[in-house]
């Protein structure tokens, strides 16, 4: 009888990235199929998230209900994995004694050796050393079904943001050698490729030559793979913003115009307080640079809302640079500490309640923005990987714009899995219709 395993991911596309892996080398090694009924399960694996607080809560409630099931069946297999692994370690099995494995986001290739040891001696196994990138030389290809496939180029980061728990929980920077990266895309047969990392543009990966490779190398290399038709990557830093890279957006047809920049704040002042090693100058000339070089690039951005030493004038100046910059649809937070970190033991300005206040503004002001970008994709042509089939219309297949837009596109089943171009004639709230010009 065949053997299954539930994976659960939380959190970044890193994460969901490392998961196509532990179900890859459980598959070759254990022999599980991936099952998506938790019930069915031989093993169940959580790969974790640390970045905010409630990611961490939800997993300790996801093992409370787990227990259940390792109670009527005492011969299911529970590893919790990732970075509330790396950073909690021997302490899940304190507070969940019931888990059998617990590995970080460097060690999941061992995961089946944790497992063999785990029935041997009868003990739970934890691993969450920091082995670099040792996992990606024993990790078996994945296969891919669809036509777009992630690609971690690099783990860990070495910024030491003082709100952030990463680089305590995946290490420090360390760069993949460029021709394990082509390799690796090669293999996938996909036509579309994001790349991966931490701080995705601060890669430095050796080459055949002894040369190292930078960020906009590495696209460039990318881009002469025929195969690929769309290069996306995520996640930038702005201190690894270059000329170079900044010129692959009008250089390279295959990147897609767009970036995910994330700022975190407004104000000097605040983002001194983070460690974020620049000025909202800096981070504007950056800009500025971008839509000079490519005017149609979306650009979408992270913030952080209810930071300790963030005051009303901090918020606005946050709000103020949002609307100047006009941000495509982004991501805002409310500040969650994140336990032994520098952010974590300052005194905190805000209540709860004018925190909420504050996201919600500052999020309104955003879906406006969001909201006024596809208004203006009306009547454009766009770039559009048609992925699948409408599950309400007879007859409509779905795909995505460079600037992630959902579009809606009659056509038949030969579409699926190709690029087209589309213009696009019907926008209605969030439902976007085209028709195909090629």
């Amino acid at each position: 009888m065949e053997k299954k395993v539930f994976i659960k991911t939380f959190g970044c596309q890193m994460n969901e990235y490392d998961s196509e892996k532990i179900n890859d080398v459980l598959a070759k090694k254990n022999k599980l199929i991936e099952t998506k009924e938790q019930k069915d399960a031989d093993l169940i694996v959580l790969n974790t998230c640390s970045i905010r607080e409630k990611a961490e809560v939800k997993v300790y409630s996801d093992l409370g209900r787990i227990r259940k099931l390792k109670e009527a069946n005492p011969n299911l297999r529970v590893a919790v994995g990732g970075c509330v692994a790396s950073q909690e370690g021997a302490n899940i099995i304190k507070k969940a004694p019931y888990v059998d494995v617990v590995f970080g986001p460097q060690t999941l290739h061992r995961l089946p050796d944790l497992l063999k040891a785990r029935e041997k001696n009868g003990k739970p196994q934890i691993d969450i050393s920091f082995p670099e990138i040792e996992k990606f030389d024993r990790l078996p290809m994945s296969k891919h079904t669809g036509p777009s496939a992630m690609i971690s180029i690099m783990e860990g980061c070495s910024k030491y943001c003082s709100f952030c728990v990463v680089p305590y929980t995946r290490g420090e920077e360390v760069s993949r050698p460029l021709n394990d990266i082509l390799t690796e895309i090669i293999a996938t047969g996909v036509s579309e490729i994001t790349l991966l990392g931490q701080n995705v543009n601060a890669y430095r990966g050796l080459m055949d030559n002894g040369e190292v490779a930078d960020f906009a190398t590495l696209i460039e290399y990318v881009s002469e793979i025929k195969e690929i038709k769309r290069i996306r990557f995520s996640t930038s830093h702005p201190n690894e913003m270059n000329d170079a890279l900044i010129d692959c957006f009008s250089n390279i047809d295959k990147l897609a115009k767009m970036i995910h920049l994330p700022i975190q704040a407004g104000s000097d002042v605040v983002l001194s307080a983070m460690k974020r090693n620049y000025t909202t100058l800096e981070y504007k000339s950056i800009i500025r640079k971008l839509r000079k070089r490519c005017p149609d690039i979306s650009i979408t951005s992270d913030f952080i809302v209810g930071f300790p030493t963030e005051t009303l004038n901090d918020f606005n100046s946050t709000k103020l640079l949002m609307r100047e910059l006009e941000f495509d649809y982004s991501y805002s937070f409310i500040y969650s500490p994140r336990p032994g970190t520098p952010a974590s033991y300052l005194k905190d300005l805000t209540t709860h309640e004018e925190k909420l206040e504050r996201l919600h503004e500052l999020q309104m002001s955003n879906v406006a923005q969001g909201e006024i970008f596809t208004q203006n994709m009306l009547g454009t042509t766009q770039r559009v990987l048609i992925d699948s089939k409408s599950k309400k219309k007879s007859g409509v297949f779905i795909g995505k714009t460079d600037n992630n837009r959902v579009v809606e596109i009659e056509g038949d089943e030969s579409l699926l899995n190709q690029f087209v171009s589309v213009k696009i004639n019907q926008i209605l709230n969030k439902n976007i219709q085209g028709t195909i010009l090629n």
